[in-house]
């Protein structure tokens, strides 16, 4: 049976297949949650009594190394939006290809910036040709499952929160033909906090509003631009993001509540973001620097105080939206799904460690340079650059001194001499003094990518590692070996395999790799990790990266889900950069720090 008109949006009210329609929506970003809980978040989100799933699309997974493509296991789209149909969930698509979601660069390759003109969300050539080329395989994947053609997607975002950052008239409408021309036909909207609605909109899209306190007067312009048309929030925020080095940010139910019902009451459709956060996996975080001296990185969690939890946990936000949203179904809500087990396994002891000066041999081959190169620009993976992770510098020099960074050091370096730690340069410390010393010595500056800025003026500026020369005594440092240490799979597992790991009896050497074992009897379950004693690092997981833990908080435990785990021994890999405890810790309850209000 064909289905009747898809969204429509020429009245004061939403209309599917003819009939009034409120969208009731939720955020859940499938490259956040393990594909093996896919199923549990949305059939939680549906007990909600949401109707409407709502997706960003991160071209800088799909498309990690320029046209190469990745729609498989995790990232495998289409499964995601034939589960959704499955569970008849409609689906709001925001495919960017910029998408903010306090991820690296805002969802952008990090390949882009090889190009010393780039600019971004512009017009300019070598954006639009790397977005027509990505939309070429991302729409073709999407276009079948549109409503009109038996799909769950009712309705396609234009770039996101572009009023925000404004720097080219005719971008819109470029991604909004970018999106006509591949097959696109259900409602396309447009998404901007109060400022932005001023520059953010297009032609033929729907405008909508993001914001987390109501301002009347923010829905009367609403109106106003958009007379007789639906109104909708977008982007209603049921919590925040966090900083490593600052609180934990939370968002009462009971300041939250009201907002939702007088927004429900307004007769406004409404997207909670998020409606269950996750957790930015890997390097993948983004970074935060509007109205800051520089740039503070994104936590781990992306928990985001939703009122589903970052393990999938009901709150009491969710209960307390369920009984209200109830208020707008004819029919009983479906039964909650029952919550995942969690297990506090017993602390296990690290076994051996291995310096990271014993293992750079088995990275990249080391690159020979002149002057500094920035992570991006370095011939690796197949001349896309370096994205993530760390990079070290090395250089001869034959005296001590004051080191000085020009601030170009993007985002923070641990830096050595003759394998000796002497201190750390950031965007805050930018001199360091040198130890005086004989001879010819090595100094090493191993820089890490902390996040680059997901939001904001700054995008073009994102470039990581070294960005420019740095000085010894106000003499330019030359001759430099550089080594890419992007901490994927397949050096992973090659240092895994190595004989020369050192037990924990002989003296530890940092930075360095730990290693230990889990071992799991019965069906693995979810669990968090926590390392005090530790300082600052990454872990790995059965060759998954967790992602990054610092002891400054404020968050103190790591999501570990229970699909990545099996029976038997599982392999914990921490680099750590500084300290280290001799075991590793588990807890069955997240620790997020201290708490401060939004």
């Amino acid at each position: 049976m064909s289905r009747g008109a898809g969204l429509r949006a020429n009245t004061s009210q939403f209309t599917l297949e003819g009939k009034p329609f409120r969208i009731l929506g939720g955020s859940i970003h499938y490259f956040r949650v393990p594909r093996a809980y896919w199923q549990d978040r949305l059939l939680k989100l549906k007990s909600c009594g949401l109707n409407t799933l709502t997706t960003y699309v991160p071209w800088n997974l799909h498309e990690p190394e320029q046209g190469v493509f990745n729609f498989e296991d995790q990232l495998d789209l289409e499964a995601f939006l034939r589960l959704a149909s499955s569970l008849n969930l409609w689906v709001i698509l925001r495919p960017g290809p910029y998408i903010c979601a306090e991820w690296d660069l805002g969802g952008l390759p990090s390949w882009l910036l090889r190009d010393r003109n780039m600019k971004l969300r512009t017009t300019y050539r070598g954006f639009t040709d790397a977005v027509n080329s990505f939309f070429d395989q991302l729409i073709a994947k999407v276009v079948p499952h549109q409503f009109s053609k038996d799909g769950p997607i009712i309705a396609v975002q234009v770039e996101n929160e572009y009023g925000s950052y404004a720097k080219d008239i005719e971008y819109m409408p470029f991604i909004k033909e970018a999106l006509l021309s591949r097959g696109i036909t259900e409602l396309l909207m447009t998404s901007d906090n109060k400022e932005g609605l001023k520059l953010g909109g297009v032609k033929g899209a729907l405008e909508t509003i993001n914001f987390q306190k109501l301002n009347l007067n923010d829905i009367k312009y609403l109106e106003e631009i958009q007379p007789q048309r639906p109104k909708m929030v977008m982007e209603y925020w049921s919590g925040w993001f966090d900083l490593w080095g600052n609180l934990h940010h939370v968002y009462s139910a009971e300041d939250m509540i009201p907002v939702v019902t007088e927004i429900l009451e307004k007769d406004m459709s409404i997207n909670l973001y998020m409606f269950h956060g996750g957790t930015n996996f890997g390097f993948m975080n983004g970074a935060f620097a509007v109205g800051i001296p520089a740039p503070k990185p994104m936590i781990t969690s992306y928990d985001y105080d939703a009122p589903l939890s970052e393990a999938g946990d009901y709150t009491t936000k969710y209960h307390l939206l369920r009984n209200l949203f109830s208020f707008y179904h004819i029919y009983p809500l479906p039964e909650l799904p029952p919550l995942l087990q969690r297990r506090a396994y017993q602390p296990v002891v690290v076994q051996q460690h291995l310096s990271l000066w014993d293992i750079l041999h088995f990275a990249d081959k080391p690159l020979k340079s002149e002057r500094p190169i920035n992570m991006e620009n370095l011939p690796v993976n197949h001349n896309n650059g370096q994205s993530y992770g760390y990079t070290l510098y090395e250089t001869i020099i034959t005296s001590g001194g004051l080191l000085n960074s020009k601030n170009n050091i993007r985002d923070r370096a641990l830096v050595f001499v003759d394998k000796h730690f002497v201190g750390v340069l950031d965007y805050k410390t930018l001199e360091l003094a040198l130890p005086d010393g004989k001879g010819r010595r090595t100094l090493g500056l191993l820089v890490e990518n902390c996040g680059r800025v997901n939001y904001g003026q700054t995008l073009d500026e994102q470039r990581k590692g070294l960005v420019g020369d740095i000085e010894l005594n106000k003499q330019l440092l030359q001759d430099f070996i550089i080594h890419s240490l992007d901490m994927k799979p397949g050096f992973l597992n090659r240092i895994e395999n190595l004989g020369n790991w050192k037990s924990m009896r002989e003296q530890l050497s940092f930075p360095g790799f730990f290693q230990a074992k889990l071992y799991v009897n019965g069906s693995p379950k979810d669990t968090f990790i926590k390392l005090p004693g530790w300082s600052k690092g990454v872990i790995f997981i059965n060759g998954k990266n967790l992602g990054r833990y610092r002891s400054i908080g404020p968050q103190q435990t790591l999501y570990v889900p229970g699909p990545w785990l099996h029976k038997g021994d599982n392999q914990v890999l921490v680099f750590e950069e500084q300290e280290a405890d001799g075991k590793i810790q588990f807890t069955s309850t997240p620790d997020y720090g201290m708490a401060v209000d939004v």
